[in-house]
């Protein structure tokens, strides 16, 4: 190939999409390969972006300039703001999409950047010299040069399709696995291992009884996962949801024998929070039923994905067990769940910028670390394309901490902890989740976004207006008194004590019996009515966090502490006799670049980190 390209990305999933977007947006000329230019961005197993945590995810890769958020908008058929019965710490958006429109939009938004290219072909080797990744060689024989190469394989590297008693190669159903990666990586020295993951049958919707079905509509208003660049929903599709029963459960156990999980077939470990069906009896035998969410995938299209009922048993076990949930008695099935196992490298190799240890300009995003789901992958795709950017170009790294987004919790529990197990992202790993809320993303990231050339101009000065109304708005309240006559009789409704003097709009507010709405009509002036309900929203939630945010924010003070002690990244710890057994084999093994990593590395006690610390000092 004559031509040298400064960065090639392997893989055009959720994490090579976002990796692609990030590089050529900011300046790189980018090579995207992908075994087929049909299944660009595809949805391999549900099609819905979001949901707890992970819908965090996808709005701070919108904030940084990426284009999950945009895609999803744009496929979307059902909006849901998740957990609105808790705290606003805990609500996570998520949308139902459309498949085809999905995998379409991705592409199209592709093919808009001017600085990237495709090939389709597989990559079956890397070009290494001197330690440092030149290139990759393909199927096709062609030997093609960069300067840095991201690795987002998906469930493709030396993949195998379990359906009962059947085995097939493959990285997705009626797709061929690669091959040649492992091998190679293996001999330059990487370890690596086993995983395994499932989806569950599609079914024809035409064959359903939606009248036994419990309906679950979208939001009465929704809203997006984008910022900057989407409409909300004018129309929406309803999923339903139904449940298994004793009849399902014993068709299981009857033939669990001829599951691969359970027969010997399959060895690795799967998704401990996604669980096959199989796993959902055998674990839990004494659940009399389990739910089932029957989602569409797609405006135009009667199929439909089951949700919850991820299997690898036997084609006609599978139908079976479908014909005997309620509102499925006719159902006709389109395609078998089935289970896969692939190769992925214990992420415990990388750097923070996910660049591997052993090979320089070389990084891995999305499962081939271990990690389940888009979001997740996603996310590291556009971190791994800002950093191989930024190497190339000498710049210095961008490392989100662990207070800064839940991106920068997902790449640290990584690279520090490793993963035995699909690694999924929950709003509990997050220690510092008052300050990460899906609603502040932009006002956390986007400056960030944009001075790095990842964010567009516009998308920079609306949140520098956003900024300036919530500033506004803050003031109003603060400066706005109110008196007893005006508010006592909304406080007696709203069930909360009395005032006794006058008070502040902003210090009311802190009650949360009240709601910045229940003022609205006190505000003569209609000062309020000319913000939108983001914007007030905004001010609302900052106001009753404010005491959290402030305690949290001393706590992530505390925790930055010890990231100001660096690590040389050639310390001998076995010279260190006085630490644990266990946290000097960990320490050796893993090269924590500061105290705080080596604080979070399991098995490293707190006793451990005062030695270093001294250490250190002298």
């Amino acid at each position: 190939m004559p031509v040298k390209y400064d960065i090639i990305v392997v893989g055009a999933g959720h994490a090579g999409c976002e990796a692609s977007v990030a590089a050529s947006k900011m300046g790189a000329k980018v090579l995207l390969i992908t075994m087929s230019m049909n299944t660009i961005g595809q949805m391999s197993c549900n099609p819905a972006m979001g949901g707890i945590a992970k819908g965090q995810l996808v709005r701070e890769i919108d904030a940084l300039g990426g284009f999950s958020g945009i895609v999803s908008d744009r496929s979307a058929i059902q909006f849901r703001m998740l957990n609105t019965s808790k705290g606003p710490a805990m609500w996570s958006p998520r949308t139902q999409n459309d498949r085809r429109l999905f995998s379409e939009y991705w592409k199209m938004a592709l093919e808009s950047l001017p600085n990237l290219f495709f090939l389709q072909d597989m990559v079956t080797a890397l070009l290494v010299q001197g330690g440092t990744v030149v290139g990759v060689k393909t199927a096709l024989g062609l030997e093609i040069e960069s300067r840095a190469v991201i690795l987002t394989n998906g469930t493709f590297l030396n993949g195998l399709i379990h359906i009962g008693e059947q085995k097939t190669s493959g990285g997705r159903s009626t797709e061929k696995a690669a091959t040649g990666i492992t091998e190679q990586l293996q001999k330059l020295g990487f370890e690596t291992g086993r995983m395994k993951t499932g989806t569950p049958p599609r079914i024809d919707g035409r064959t359903l009884d939606y009248s036994k079905m419990e309906e679950q509509p979208g939001d009465d208003l929704p809203s997006t996962f984008s910022f900057f660049n989407s409409t909300p929903l004018s129309k929406q599709k309803s999923c339903h949801i139904t449940y298994t029963n004793n009849k399902v459960h014993d068709i299981i156990r009857e033939n669990l024998s001829r599951s691969p999980m359970y027969n010997g077939q399959i060895q690795t470990r799967g998704p401990r929070y996604c669980p096959s069906i199989e796993d959902k009896i055998y674990r839990f035998a004494d659940k009399e039923r389990h739910q089932i969410f029957v989602e569409p995938e797609g405006w135009h299209t009667t199929q439909i994905y089951v949700n919850g009922l991820s299997t690898s048993l036997p084609y006609d076990v599978q139908l079976k067990m479908l014909r005997l949930i309620v509102g499925f008695e006719n159902v006709e099935m389109l395609c078998p769940g089935y289970a896969i196992e692939y190769d992925y490298f214990p992420p415990t190799q990388l750097n923070h910028t996910l660049e591997t240890q052993l090979i320089q300009n070389l990084y891995f995003a999305g499962q081939i670390n271990g990690t389940t789901g888009y979001e997740e992958a996603a996310c590291q795709g556009l971190m791994a394309g800002i950093n191989a950017y930024r190497k190339i170009n000498a710049l210095h790294p961008i490392i989100l901490k662990r207070s800064d987004a839940y991106i920068g919790v997902l790449i640290d529990d990584l690279v520090n902890k490793g993963t035995e197990e699909p690694y999924r992202m929950f709003t509990s790993r997050a220690e510092f989740r008052i300050l990460l809320r899906q609603d502040n993303a932009d006002l956390r990231l986007t400056e960030l976004g944009h001075s790095i050339g990842l964010a567009e101009d516009e998308r920079f000065q609306k949140i520098c207006q956003k900024k300036e109304y919530i500033a506004s708005i803050l003031g109003f309240l603060k400066k706005w008194k109110i008196k007893t006559c005006e508010i006592n009789t909304k406080l007696e409704a709203a069930g909360t004590c009395l005032i006794t003097e006058t008070q502040s709009a902003y210090t009311l507010l802190k009650r949360p019996e009240l709601n910045l709405h229940d003022l609205i009509d006190l505000d003569h002036k209609g000062i309020l009515t000319a913000y939108t309900q983001e914007i007030l929203q905004q001010v609302e939630i900052q106001i009753k966090y404010e005491s959290y945010s402030i305690k949290e924010k001393e706590l992530v003070e505390k925790a930055e502490r010890l990231e100001h002690y660096k690590i040389p990244f050639d310390f001998d710890y076995t010279l260190l006799k006085s630490l644990s057994a266990e946290g000097r084999e960990k320490l050796q093994k893993r090269k924590p670049a500061t105290l705080g990593q080596a604080a979070r590395i399991s098995g490293v006690s707190p006793s451990d980190i005062s030695i270093l610390m001294v250490y250190l000092g002298r």
